[in-house]
């Protein structure tokens, strides 16, 4: 089974807010992006712009390509 940019990237901000213990609210408070734009990410029914990933990762402490590794 081939596993896509899209799941390890759901995968991955879900892993690192949970290890931050920080909510959804939280983190895309502190991203500056709506609730619902984040969960959407997390149950992979959207793909954020590099913009939008970019502010993700800040917000979590971590470089952006860490979000897309598998």
């Amino acid at each position: 089974m081939t596993v896509t940019a899209e799941q390890v990237l759901r995968t991955n901000i879900k892993k690192f807010r949970n290890a931050k213990k920080l909510t959804q609210e939280e983190l895309s408070e502190m991203a500056g992006i709506s609730r619902d734009y984040l969960s959407e990410i997390e149950r992979g029914l959207r793909f954020p712009s590099m913009k939008r990933l970019d502010m993700i990762a800040v917000a979590l402490g971590l470089d952006t390509y860490k979000l897309l590794k598998p």
